[in-house]
């Protein structure tokens, strides 16, 4: 308890070793499950399980039930139709980066959103399509049916079109993806986007945002761009766009521009006055309505030559079953495009469920986007994430649930069947224009670089790396360099992280540092070793070598100094040129000990020290007989923090033990404090104590340790004028919950 008045404790308690705490406070027995458990739970099947799977594999029937239509049936529907007519735009706009005709668009927003709704756990974002995503499947699309030259030979593409063969590849990959998201839900793998941190999703954005930008130049100049796939397919479409640039077509050009700037303006005025106004302007919707009367009005398409969305056919085509070869040409690219998908929808909706207090499961975000992208591939969609925008745009004019996400699929299908005609006329450079626009928040996260330099060098050195191997070599590609980079840079960190020593903070039982304080106390003799993670196979030797710097001499070499002095002195008696009398050793010989002697048994010098056939032990701190020298050992205690140790493999186990079993024979008392229980059950498993390494050099803390050192080494530490400074008692008292003895103390799984 607090003393009144005063910001200190006082705790008076015994010394504790782990031995000693574990006779004195009886631990309470768990009985941990086997893997069989688990399989036996997993597979148990009753009423309250199967009603759980139902309300797991369908969140709709949950959120239905508590649904206050009163309160959010209106915000719904006005967010709904909002979100909507964006789809409808962002739909078409997006379709031409996957190298497909623009109402396709349409039935990506359509089709997912309708499973999502059923499947989905977050609330609030809007499904359909997602520049990036929309991006590496127009890489697919390109690789196998370029616009120039033959198409890979695939059964099942002749007598299409291209516009079929491409609409073919882009379903049948969009169904392999979702067959991937789902059995990664099925298998509970959500955790693997637990990998792309957000410095490499930020990175592989922006590249993406460039690629997604200059893919547009096209439409924007009005250019016949051939589609390029594959490592530096960015730079060869520049190539072909400046040896073009003479042919822009100015109208093109003017249109685009003039979108640009007036949806960029109008834009940033709703982000200004977003407080004031009821729902966001929507400039798109406004800024394509005006360029469809217009480019209809003027006849844009025939007097000034350029490239309009054409015709659009009324209706849902009949499904498709996916073409198995395509799977077999594409399941690499297939794969990041599932785990991009996934990890981009599931950063938005955890934003939103934070936000908005409710809980979003990954698995089943797996499941959801899995299924939806499957049935949206039958009807020829092209694979669903979410637009950040879009997702704004429901969130921010009221949508509560994702019944604002159907009506949006609504709005979609009303224009699907009833009134798409009217688009006819849009020019192709609107939408290049809009996409471009939209680019504004992945192309402003160049911003990042500096902040990441100040605060993390690796975590820019990540950014950076990701960024430039997506934009040279690929989306695909550049996901897989940054992710590596990314993992090299944890194992870097992991295998050679800072160690420190510590030293007592004057008058507490803290310990700190050394280099970062100046009231601090080092008790004579006594050396504290702070290892900051776990210890492994890939550090045990970095581990050796920084203790060996700490601690100013190699353990190994002054053991095996001391075996071959020992054996020096041993011939020496039995020579007769040295005798033990009561002053000491006296010599009757001034020759040295030399290196090219005694070099048989050399493999044995690393044994523990025999003193027997000698008439008394040596004090190898003094000088030795003979002129035979031994570097002297000033330290008499080591004690090593495992504080933030939290697992050690069995190559660590092995070099940990060697290198206590070096320090020990050369009489250094070694102290490990603070360390896991689960650490030491698993030392006590894997037979790590002998009569050498024991048990009773754990302590419970560094200051129980600190305590017992100063104990065992009263008469040196007595001598120090500075050794009160060590606190011996510090007193808490304060109201505990006693548990009872009897009562088991549940086991909680997280």
């Amino acid at each position: 308890m607090m003393r009144p008045g005063a910001r200190q404790y006082v705790v008076t308690r015994p010394l504790y070793s782990e031995d000693s705490f574990a006779e004195e406070h009886e631990k309470v027995y768990r009985q941990r499950k086997t893997m069989l458990d688990h399989l036996k739970l997993y597979f148990t099947c009753d009423v309250k399980r199967v009603k759980h799977a139902a309300l797991s594999l369908l969140p709709v029937i949950g959120w239905l039930r508590i649904y206050r239509i009163k309160e959010w049936l209106l915000p719904d529907v006005v967010s709904g139709v909002s979100t909507g007519l964006v789809a409808v735009l962002q739909g078409m706009a997006y379709c031409l980066l996957a190298s497909l005709p623009p109402w396709y668009g349409l039935f990506s927003a359509f089709f997912p959103v309708v499973i999502y709704f059923f499947m989905g756990t977050s609330r609030h974002i809007s499904v359909g399509p997602f520049p990036v995503l929309c991006l590496m499947i127009g890489s697919v699309v390109t690789r196998l049916i370029p616009d120039e030259g033959p198409p890979v030979n695939i059964t099942g593409l002749e007598g299409l079109s291209v516009d079929d063969q491409r609409v073919l590849v882009a379903s049948s990959v969009t169904f392999l993806v979702g067959i991937m998201q789902l059995g990664m839900g099925l298998l509970q793998v959500g955790f693997v986007v637990m990998y792309l941190s957000d410095t490499l999703v930020s990175g592989f954005t922006t590249a993406a945002a460039i690629h997604i930008l200059v893919s547009q130049l096209k439409f924007v100049l009005g250019l016949q761009v051939p589609g390029f796939s594959g490592p530096l397919s960015l730079i060869y479409t520049l190539e072909v766009i400046f040896n073009k640039i003479t042919s822009t077509n100015v109208c093109d050009l003017v249109i685009a521009l003039i979108i640009m700037a007036m949806v960029f303006i109008v834009k940033e005025l709703n982000d200004k006055f977003k407080s004031k106004l009821p729902v966001p302007i929507p400039i798109e919707v406004i800024m394509t309505v005006i360029a469809c009367g217009v480019s209809y009005g003027f006849d844009f398409e025939n007097k000034f030559g350029i490239d309009v969305v054409g015709h659009i056919p009324q209706g849902y085509e009949s499904p498709v079953a996916p073409n198995l070869q395509i799977f077999q040409e594409t399941a690499m690219e297939a794969f990041p495009m599932a785990i991009v998908g996934f990890a981009v929808a599931f950063s938005v909706a955890k934003v939103y469920s934070v936000k908005h207090d409710y809980t979003i499961d990954g698995n089943q975000e797996l499941i959801a986007f899995g299924v939806s992208n499957m049935f949206g591939a039958t009807f020829k969609s092209f694979a669903a994430s979410t637009a950040l925008s879009r997702s704004a745009v429901q969130e921010s004019t009221g949508g509560k649930t994702q019944v604002a996400g159907l009506i949006s699929a609504i709005i979609v299908m009303i224009v699907t069947l009833a009134i798409g005609f009217l688009l006819a006329p849009l020019p192709k450079s609107v939408l290049g224009a809009v996409v471009i626009v939209n680019l504004k928040g992945m192309l402003m996260q160049f911003r990042d670089i500096p902040y990441l330099w100040r605060r993390d060098k690796p975590d820019c050195m990540v950014w950076l790396c990701t960024c430039t191997a997506s934009i040279l070599l690929g989306l695909d590609l550049g996901l897989a360099v940054g992710l590596g980079v990314e993992l090299i840079s944890v194992v870097l960190r992991v295998q050679f992280p800072r160690c420190s020593v510590l030293a007592n903070i004057t008058g507490t039982d803290i310990y700190k540092d050394r280099k970062d304080y100046f009231s601090i106390f080092e008790p004579e003799g006594v050396k504290i070793f702070r290892i900051p993670s776990p210890i492994f196979f890939a550090n045990i030797d970095f581990f050796k070598n920084k203790l060996v710097e700490a601690l100013g001499f190699n353990p190994l070499q002054i053991l095996k100094k001391r075996n071959k002095a020992l054996r020096r002195i041993k011939k020496l008696l039995k020579n007769g040129d040295l005798q033990w009398t009561s002053m000491g050793f006296l010599n009757t010989t001034c020759g040295s000990i030399g290196d090219s002697e005694d070099q048989d048994n050399m493999e044995e010098l690393d044994q523990p020290i025999d003193f027997k056939d000698l008439p008394a032990q040596i004090d190898w701190n003094r000088d030795l007989p003979a002129n035979i020298f031994v570097p002297k050992v000033e330290v008499h205690s080591l004690i090593l923090d495992f504080a933030a140790v939290s697992f050690l493999d069995i190559s660590a186990l092995k070099g940990l033990k060697t290198m206590l079993k070096e320090l020990i024979r050369i009489d250094i008392e070694v102290y490990i404090v603070a360390c896991d229980p689960y650490i030491l059950e698993k030392l006590h498993d894997c037979c790590f104590f002998d009569e050498e390494v024991q048990p009773s050099m754990f302590f419970l803390t560094l200051h129980d340790a600190m305590l017992n050192i100063l104990d065992k080494h009263s008469e040196q530490t007595e001598k120090n004028p500075d050794h009160g400074k060590i606190i011996t008692t510090v007193t808490v008292h304060n109201s505990l919950k006693i548990r009872e003895k009897d009562v088991p103390e549940p086991e909680h799984k997280f």
